[in-house]
């Protein structure tokens, strides 16, 4: 057929085997070859035709290399249209992820069968698209409206258990899939099964208010992005109109999403995403270091959240605390947040006993002679944190990779508390440690390939997105934060509230604007670390002025139920006159006449403020790649995912 899809004859069967290293994407040559084999199919000896997929999955989706190039014939929706009309009883054999396209493509099958392993789904509304080859049209005719609404606006993949359940999925196949599948067709044909094809289904019954229950509830949820209501109105015109027309509607609105900036953005961070694990100068074929063991110091809210990310991963933790009582304190929030876990239904009570059970505690640091990494995860004091990396040079066996998970202290100064700075790189997590995906691996003057080899792969095990960065105070993230948070002070001093700036950036698309995120990190930090900076360090007083007034009256953020607003005792931020007056004597100190801020404005300062930093740590060399710092930002600190990243916005602008 092609040089990636074969077909043969087993008895009365044909057998199309789809071979596309490494996840069988639907490249041309595979569309082409799955066109042509299914031709054939119609006019020799087969009764039946069975897909199936050689490698670890099934077909997982598009071919991103031909993302923004033309497509040529067979176009996807071509080639589904042939497969479905397909005289001979066409059968889908899926096992790993069958995703986007490749699920269109064995919806449009006329039976589906799995193992018990297998995923599918459509991620496209991660990309800001919706399914575009019938997707939205044959779900809901084989699943009902809500399942479809359910799987296909959120994104995320289901099991072949669930999907049989709810009528995507046929038969479920233990042992040998396409022996299993091959046996389960000559039953079909033995028993007189129909041809059963999506698109001639009727669409089950359903409450006619589903689609804007749906659109009232997307709105609050996707912040901002269009992909997930078109997604219901593809489903409603599947559930209300012909197969026909509900496809040209699919059509039109995944011609709109293609078009858009949104998923212009979201496609950009796709690629972001990926090429931040490529280390610029380290050959691929860098050793790692076996990593069977950590240790980690600290049992606080982060370092528990560390021991538990390592612990997910099936990798040993020891937990080392200064006392019994802290180290106590610290397993128990372990054991909280797995049973907050298992209540939400993110992982099952089992999954959580084993988790729990690899992590256990110490008051002394010899528990760590054998462990193959320690992350160190105690407070930002520089002093602290060589003490103990003294003490790990001492007990740590030679190999051992030392992680500090510091924020903004100088990887090269701790390295250098060491007779081994080679060993040492930093791993700046951020909490809570187990939810959040980013992690900033921080590469010292001397850290070895192979240590930023080694930690860059085990970034992966244990479901994080790296991005590397060079050395400075606040590495790529916290460093840029630092002028975003001044201009929002200076923008206080010359007119703004605080809920008006949080408004603007919220509605902008921020997770959080940043008087509400300093208050969540706590107003203390920031003034502490200034009162370790000389005066030439802390820049314009007027950037820092509100902030320290704010903690000398005691109002530290949520933790003391004041800061930039007040807190009830559910943490809703609530507008605070006396923080207005105090802003209002602020800006009086320094003599600035107040005055009317726009929206606009508020936005444009507070972006221009990111990406101007963003510049000067490219120019720095303190990170790789502009994509590297749109992947920080999305995935660190809130940046609206549609926008692509500060530095890709600012392209775009």
């Amino acid at each position: 057929m092609s040089s990636t899809v074969s077909y043969s004859l087993q008895d009365n069967i044909g057998v199309i085997n789809v071979n596309n290293p490494p996840v069988n994407a639907l490249s041309h040559a595979v569309r082409q070859g799955l066109l042509d084999a299914i031709t054939t199919a119609q006019s020799d000896a087969s009764e039946a035709v069975v897909i199936v997929c050689e490698g670890r999955t099934f077909i997982a989706g598009a071919d991103i290399t031909e993302f923004g190039k033309p497509l040529q014939s067979p176009w996807l929706p071509e080639l589904l249209d042939t497969i479905e009309a397909s005289t001979k009883l066409v059968v889908a054999a899926i096992h790993g992820t069958a995703l986007g396209g490749g699920f269109e493509t064995a919806l449009a099958a006329h039976y589906r069968c799995a193992i018990p392993s297998a995923k599918v789904g459509f991620p496209e509304v991660k990309l800001g698209l919706l399914p575009g080859a019938g997707g939205t049209q044959r779900t809901p005719r084989l699943a009902g409206v809500k399942a479809s609404l359910d799987l296909i606006t959120t994104g995320a993949p289901i099991t072949a258990g669930q999907a049989e359940k709810i009528g995507l999925i046929d038969k479920i196949i233990d042992g040998d899939l396409q022996e299993g599948a091959i046996n389960w067709v000559k039953e079909l044909i033995a028993d007189g099964v129909p041809i059963r094809r999506s698109s001639e289904q009727a669409v089950p019954d359903y409450e006619a208010s589903i689609f804007d229950d749906y659109r009232a509830a997307l709105e609050k949820r996707a912040r901002g992005q269009i992909a997930p209501a078109r997604i219901v109105s593809a489903v409603e015109a599947a559930a209300t109109s012909t197969f026909e027309d509900g496809l040209a509607v699919e059509r039109e609105l995944f011609m709109e999403c293609m078009g858009s900036s949104q998923s212009a953005g979201m496609r950009h961070l796709f690629f972001a995403e990926r090429q931040a694990s490529k280390i610029d100068g380290l050959a691929k074929d860098t050793p790692k270091r076996p990593v069977a063991s950590v240790g980690i110091i600290g049992g606080g809210t982060m370092g528990g959240g560390i021991a538990m990310s390592f612990a997910n991963a099936g990798i040993p933790v020891t937990m080392i605390e200064i006392s019994d009582e802290a180290l106590q304190r610290g397993l128990s929030i372990i054991e909280r947040n797995y049973a907050g876990s298992v209540k939400r239904g993110k992982i099952s009570e089992d999954k959580a006993v084993a988790c729990r059970a690899l992590i256990s505690g110490s008051t002394d640091y010899a528990a760590l002679a054998d462990v193959d990494m320690v992350v160190e995860a105690v407070f930002e004091d520089p002093d602290l944190k060589k003490k103990i990396f003294t003490q790990l040079d001492a007990v740590c066996k030679l190999g051992a990779i030392l992680a500090t998970n510091t924020s903004y202290q100088d990887v090269n100064a701790i390295a250098a508390a060491t007779s081994r700075p080679e060993d040492v790189i930093g791993m700046h997590f951020f909490s809570p440690a187990h939810i959040m995906k980013l992690l900033e691996v921080v590469r010292g003057e001397k850290t070895a390939d192979d240590v930023l080899a080694t930690v860059m792969a085990l970034a992966k095990k244990i479901r994080k997105v790296a991005v590397v960065s060079g050395v400075c105070y606040g590495f790529i993230g916290n460093r840029m934060l630092r002028p975003y948070g001044k201009t929002a002070q200076l923008l206080l001093l010359e007119g703004a509230s605080p809920q008006q700036v949080d408004a603007a950036m919220e509605t902008w698309g921020m997770a959080m604007g940043p008087m509400r995120v300093f208050d969540l990190a706590g107003l203390d930090i920031g003034y502490s670390a200034r009162k370790a900076l000389t005066d030439e360090q802390k820049g314009d007083p007027r950037s820092y002025r509100v902030p320290d007034l704010l903690v000398e009256a005691g109002r530290l953020g949520q933790k003391s139920g004041a800061g930039f607003y007040a807190y009830d005792d559910k943490r809703r931020a609530i507008p605070d006159p006396a923080v207005d007056e105090l802003i209002a004597a602020a800006a009086a100190e320094f003599g600035m006449e107040r005055r009317e801020i726009s929206d606009d404005e508020i936005v444009d300062r507070l972006i221009s403020a990111l990406v101007d930093e963003g510049r000067k740590i490219l120019d720095e060399g303190i990170a790789q790649r502009s994509s590297d710092i749109d992947v920080v930002y999305i995935y660190g600190y809130g940046f609206p995912v549609s926008r692509g990243g500060p530095m890709f916005y600012a392209d775009q602008q």
